[in-house]
Protein backbone atom coordinates (compact mmCIF):
# COMPACT_ATOMS: atom_id res chain seq x y z
CA UNK A 1 0.00 0.00 0.00
CA UNK A 2 1.25 3.44 -0.85
CA UNK A 3 1.84 5.64 2.23
CA UNK A 4 -0.26 9.07 2.32
CA UNK A 5 1.92 11.98 0.56
CA UNK A 6 2.05 14.49 3.08
CA UNK A 7 0.19 17.36 3.83
CA UNK A 8 2.49 20.43 2.25
CA UNK A 9 2.29 23.85 4.68
CA UNK A 10 3.61 27.35 4.44
CA UNK A 11 3.45 29.16 7.63
CA UNK A 12 3.30 32.45 8.71
CA UNK A 13 3.57 33.96 12.04
CA UNK A 14 5.48 37.14 12.98
CA UNK A 15 6.42 35.52 16.60
CA UNK A 16 9.54 33.49 15.78
CA UNK A 17 8.98 31.01 18.75
CA UNK A 18 5.66 30.55 17.82
CA UNK A 19 6.73 29.78 13.89
CA UNK A 20 9.43 27.53 14.65
CA UNK A 21 7.72 25.10 17.39
CA UNK A 22 4.70 24.81 15.04
CA UNK A 23 6.50 23.94 12.11
CA UNK A 24 9.09 21.15 14.16
CA UNK A 25 5.24 19.78 16.12
CA UNK A 26 3.78 19.81 12.30
CA UNK A 27 7.14 18.28 10.89
CA UNK A 28 7.32 15.56 13.26
CA UNK A 29 5.24 12.04 12.71
CA UNK A 30 2.14 14.64 11.79
CA UNK A 31 2.16 13.54 7.80
CA UNK A 32 2.81 16.89 7.26
CA UNK A 33 5.88 18.93 5.26
CA UNK A 34 6.61 22.53 6.17
CA UNK A 35 7.59 24.10 2.90
CA UNK A 36 8.65 27.17 4.76
CA UNK A 37 8.05 29.90 7.21
CA UNK A 38 8.13 33.36 7.56
CA UNK A 39 7.11 36.28 10.01
CA UNK A 40 7.15 38.31 7.23
CA UNK A 41 3.25 39.03 5.84
CA UNK A 42 4.65 40.73 2.41
CA UNK A 43 6.41 37.82 1.59
CA UNK A 44 2.69 35.63 1.99
CA UNK A 45 2.33 35.73 -2.04
CA UNK A 46 5.55 35.03 -3.21
CA UNK A 47 6.31 31.95 -0.90
CA UNK A 48 2.63 30.70 -2.48
CA UNK A 49 4.08 31.04 -5.83
CA UNK A 50 7.01 29.40 -5.24
CA UNK A 51 6.22 26.55 -3.32
CA UNK A 52 2.27 25.81 -4.12
CA UNK A 53 1.41 24.24 -0.68
CA UNK A 54 -1.52 22.48 0.46
CA UNK A 55 -2.52 25.15 3.08
CA UNK A 56 -1.53 28.37 4.14
CA UNK A 57 -1.85 28.40 8.18
CA UNK A 58 -1.65 32.08 8.91
CA UNK A 59 -2.00 34.31 11.92
CA UNK A 60 -3.89 37.04 11.99
CA UNK A 61 -2.71 39.90 15.08
CA UNK A 62 0.65 40.81 12.98
CA UNK A 63 2.69 43.93 12.86
CA UNK A 64 2.77 46.31 10.34
CA UNK A 65 0.82 44.65 8.69
CA UNK A 66 -2.33 42.38 9.93
CA UNK A 67 -3.47 38.68 8.61
CA UNK A 68 -7.15 40.20 7.26
CA UNK A 69 -5.26 42.77 4.94
CA UNK A 70 -3.02 39.53 3.70
CA UNK A 71 -5.81 37.11 3.01
CA UNK A 72 -7.62 40.43 1.60
CA UNK A 73 -4.32 40.80 -0.78
CA UNK A 74 -4.27 37.82 -1.79
CA UNK A 75 -7.20 37.05 -2.91
CA UNK A 76 -7.22 40.35 -5.05
CA UNK A 77 -4.50 39.01 -6.84
CA UNK A 78 -6.35 35.52 -8.17
CA UNK A 79 -4.41 33.15 -4.82
CA UNK A 80 -6.54 30.49 -4.54
CA UNK A 81 -4.75 28.43 -1.80
CA UNK A 82 -6.78 27.64 0.93
CA UNK A 83 -6.08 29.28 4.33
CA UNK A 84 -6.23 28.06 7.85
CA UNK A 85 -6.17 30.75 10.48
CA UNK A 86 -4.11 30.01 13.68
CA UNK A 87 -4.19 33.13 15.89
CA UNK A 88 -4.66 34.43 19.60
CA UNK A 89 -7.85 36.62 18.98
CA UNK A 90 -11.61 35.30 19.86
CA UNK A 91 -12.58 38.64 18.34
CA UNK A 92 -16.37 37.66 16.74
CA UNK A 93 -15.70 40.88 14.01
CA UNK A 94 -12.14 39.06 13.41
CA UNK A 95 -14.05 35.37 13.40
CA UNK A 96 -16.14 37.35 10.84
CA UNK A 97 -13.59 39.02 8.65
CA UNK A 98 -11.93 35.33 8.16
CA UNK A 99 -14.57 33.63 6.78
CA UNK A 100 -15.99 36.08 4.56
CA UNK A 101 -12.73 36.25 3.39
CA UNK A 102 -12.86 32.49 2.32
CA UNK A 103 -10.34 31.17 4.99
CA UNK A 104 -10.73 27.13 5.57
CA UNK A 105 -10.77 27.31 9.11
CA UNK A 106 -10.08 29.22 12.30
CA UNK A 107 -8.26 28.06 15.14
CA UNK A 108 -6.79 29.43 18.17
CA UNK A 109 -3.43 28.79 19.44
CA UNK A 110 -4.66 27.86 23.30
CA UNK A 111 -5.74 24.93 21.51
CA UNK A 112 -4.31 21.06 22.18
CA UNK A 113 -1.42 20.29 20.01
CA UNK A 114 -3.13 16.85 18.59
CA UNK A 115 -6.39 19.27 18.30
CA UNK A 116 -4.30 21.65 16.27
CA UNK A 117 -2.66 18.60 14.13
CA UNK A 118 -6.13 16.96 13.38
CA UNK A 119 -8.14 20.01 12.68
CA UNK A 120 -5.10 20.89 9.78
CA UNK A 121 -5.60 17.04 8.76
CA UNK A 122 -9.36 18.04 8.56
CA UNK A 123 -8.97 21.36 6.56
CA UNK A 124 -6.82 19.69 3.93
CA UNK A 125 -9.94 17.37 2.87
CA UNK A 126 -11.56 20.25 2.43
CA UNK A 127 -13.64 20.72 5.73
CA UNK A 128 -14.51 24.44 7.64
CA UNK A 129 -12.70 23.76 11.06
CA UNK A 130 -13.14 26.40 13.78
CA UNK A 131 -12.02 26.42 16.93
CA UNK A 132 -14.88 24.94 19.82
CA UNK A 133 -14.55 28.14 21.88
CA UNK A 134 -15.84 30.36 18.71
CA UNK A 135 -18.27 27.88 17.35
CA UNK A 136 -20.85 29.73 19.02
CA UNK A 137 -19.94 33.03 17.59
CA UNK A 138 -19.48 31.24 14.04
CA UNK A 139 -23.46 30.63 14.31
CA UNK A 140 -24.74 34.00 15.78
CA UNK A 141 -22.75 35.29 12.13
CA UNK A 142 -24.45 33.07 10.36
CA UNK A 143 -27.81 33.47 12.53
CA UNK A 144 -27.76 37.37 12.21
CA UNK A 145 -29.77 37.48 8.80
CA UNK A 146 -27.54 39.98 7.32
CA UNK A 147 -26.02 40.05 4.02
CA UNK A 148 -21.82 40.11 4.67
CA UNK A 149 -21.78 43.04 2.13
CA UNK A 150 -24.08 44.98 3.76
CA UNK A 151 -22.61 48.83 5.95
CA UNK A 152 -24.53 47.05 8.61
CA UNK A 153 -22.61 43.66 8.74
CA UNK A 154 -19.17 45.71 8.00
CA UNK A 155 -19.69 48.18 10.77
CA UNK A 156 -20.55 44.75 13.06
CA UNK A 157 -16.85 43.42 12.50
CA UNK A 158 -15.06 46.91 14.11
CA UNK A 159 -14.31 46.65 17.53
CA UNK A 160 -15.17 49.68 19.61
CA UNK A 161 -12.00 51.80 19.05
CA UNK A 162 -11.81 51.38 15.48
CA UNK A 163 -15.45 53.01 15.21
CA UNK A 164 -13.94 55.31 17.58
CA UNK A 165 -11.28 55.98 15.16
CA UNK A 166 -13.27 55.70 11.82
CA UNK A 167 -15.20 58.19 13.74
CA UNK A 168 -12.19 60.68 13.91
CA UNK A 169 -10.92 59.80 10.28
CA UNK A 170 -14.51 60.77 9.69
CA UNK A 171 -14.32 64.54 10.20
CA UNK A 172 -10.86 64.87 9.05
CA UNK A 173 -8.81 63.94 11.48
CA UNK A 174 -5.05 63.13 11.06
CA UNK A 175 -3.32 60.02 12.74
CA UNK A 176 -1.02 62.27 14.56
CA UNK A 177 -4.37 64.43 16.08
CA UNK A 178 -6.53 60.83 16.66
CA UNK A 179 -3.60 59.47 18.54
CA UNK A 180 -3.26 62.88 20.77
CA UNK A 181 -7.23 62.91 21.20
CA UNK A 182 -7.22 59.22 22.55
CA UNK A 183 -3.73 59.28 24.06
CA UNK A 184 -2.57 56.21 22.02
CA UNK A 185 0.33 55.97 20.02
CA UNK A 186 0.80 57.22 16.21
CA UNK A 187 1.76 53.29 15.18
CA UNK A 188 -1.44 52.23 17.19
CA UNK A 189 -3.51 54.60 15.45
CA UNK A 190 -1.96 53.25 11.87
CA UNK A 191 -2.73 49.64 12.81
CA UNK A 192 -6.32 50.31 13.51
CA UNK A 193 -6.97 52.41 10.32
CA UNK A 194 -5.05 49.43 8.19
CA UNK A 195 -7.91 46.79 10.22
CA UNK A 196 -10.55 49.15 9.36
CA UNK A 197 -9.90 49.69 5.92
CA UNK A 198 -9.30 46.01 5.38
CA UNK A 199 -12.13 44.62 7.09
CA UNK A 200 -14.45 47.07 5.01
CA UNK A 201 -12.79 46.24 1.83
CA UNK A 202 -11.72 50.29 1.43
CA UNK A 203 -8.50 51.27 0.29
CA UNK A 204 -7.98 54.98 1.32
CA UNK A 205 -9.00 57.29 4.07
CA UNK A 206 -10.85 59.01 1.88
CA UNK A 207 -13.43 55.85 1.22
CA UNK A 208 -13.31 55.27 4.86
CA UNK A 209 -14.59 58.79 5.41
CA UNK A 210 -17.38 58.63 2.87
CA UNK A 211 -17.96 55.06 4.11
CA UNK A 212 -18.57 56.48 7.76
CA UNK A 213 -20.82 59.40 6.26
CA UNK A 214 -23.09 57.46 4.27
CA UNK A 215 -23.64 55.16 7.33
CA UNK A 216 -23.73 56.96 10.28
CA UNK A 217 -27.09 55.29 11.49
CA UNK A 218 -25.23 51.99 11.54
CA UNK A 219 -21.73 53.38 13.38
CA UNK A 220 -24.20 54.74 15.65
CA UNK A 221 -24.90 58.08 14.39
CA UNK A 222 -21.67 60.45 16.28
CA UNK A 223 -19.14 60.75 14.09
CA UNK A 224 -16.32 62.97 16.08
Amino acid sequence: MTAAAPIKLVLVDDHALVRQGLADLLSRGAGMQVLATTGRADETFDLLRQHQPDLLILDLRMSPTDGITVLKSLRERGETTPVLVLTMSEAAEDLAAALRLGVRGYLLKDMEPADVIEAIRRAARGELVVAPSVAGKLAAILQSGEEPGSAAALVKQLTGRERQILGHVAVGMSNKAIAKALGISHDTVKLHVRHILAKLGLSSRVEAAVFAVQNRAALGGDLR
